[in-house]
């Protein structure tokens, strides 16, 4: 006679989700200027720096007259959206709400999606106020994708911020992918104790602060070719983003299908380089060596 006892054993089940390995929020969104606004596009006003000052050498002489240099950039809003649906017999089968942890998944969605708005307004064309695009400049390129992260491309990006008259006080991010972490953890300068505080890299193995920066991994950079990634450095300045609608969310029965439960999110948002000077793309090739 067969054995069956297999065919009564116990399975047990956990009761909560564990969501898979994931970016679950904005790492960006903290670096750029945000405006809540109720419109379709959003002009963010910017004046150039004036003359130099002449001097006055004598009585009665005309009050000098510069013209300030005005200019703006434009962001223009888009609407970004995600759902999903679970019928009205799963949660009364299940030992766990699948409508509540869809709608944690989908909120991470779309705080990721943020991530990759600002992302792309970072290096892309830039809308100003006479209706032209313009190209990310190519001054404020360090690196054309075939070196790898050094020391020397971390000072040179600042040195660009120097030149550009940045103020040193300006807090700056630098945001570059998991491989130049690595390559950071290997540099006498990112582990010694003469520059970065070693409690914080012995307890999480990354400084948070170092070489002037606030420093931000992500795994959603843009790959201008085949092995190679675009890092950004830039000032809280540099990118201006409109908010007309944060992230919201609606869960709610469905008519139409049954009476199945619809989970929505959407959002409503735009992003523009403000000031090219505030950003520095750092073009490297993304490996070890």
């Amino acid at each position: 006679m067969a054995i069956s006892i297999s065919n009564v054993y116990i399975q047990t089940f956990e009761n909560n989700v564990r969501h898979l390995a994931q970016q679950s929020q904005a790492r960006l969104r903290m670096c750029v200027m945000e405006k809540s606004v109720s419109s379709e596009k959003h002009n963010w006003e910017t004046m150039g720096a004036q003359t130099d000052p002449t001097e006055k050498t004598s009585a009665r002489v005309a009050t000098p007259e510069m013209d300030s240099s005005w200019d703006r950039r434009v962001s223009v809003a888009s609407t970004y959206h995600i759902g999903d649906t679970s019928e009205q017999e799963d949660p009364v089968q299940m030992l766990v709400d699948p409508n509540s942890n869809i709608t944690r998944a989908i909120g991470m969605s779309m705080r990721r999606k943020v991530d990759d708005v600002i992302i792309a307004a970072a290096t892309g064309t830039a809308l100003d106020g006479a209706g032209s695009t313009n190209a990310f400049p190519a001054a404020q390129v360090v690196g054309d994708g075939t070196g790898v992260f050094t020391f020397d491309g971390v000072t040179e990006v600042y040195e660009k911020f120097m030149s550009n008259d940045i103020d040193p006080d300006v807090r700056k991010y630098m945001v570059v992918g998991p491989t130049q972490l690595r390559k950071m953890q290997q540099l006498t300068e990112y582990t010694s104790s003469d520059y970065v505080n070693v409690k914080a890299l012995a307890s999480t193995g990354f400084v948070e602060s170092w070489m002037g920066f606030s420093w931000i991994v992500s795994t959603r950079l843009l790959a201008p070719a085949a092995g190679e990634i675009s890092c950004l450095a830039m000032t809280d300045r540099a990118i201006g983003m409109q908010m007309n609608r944060d992230i919201s969310t609606r869960v709610a029965e469905d008519p139409s299908i049954s009476f199945a439960w619809r989970i929505y999110a959407h959002m409503t948002l735009g992003a523009v380089r403000v000031e090219d000077e505030q950003i520095v793309h750092f073009h490297l090739k993304d490996s070890l060596t």
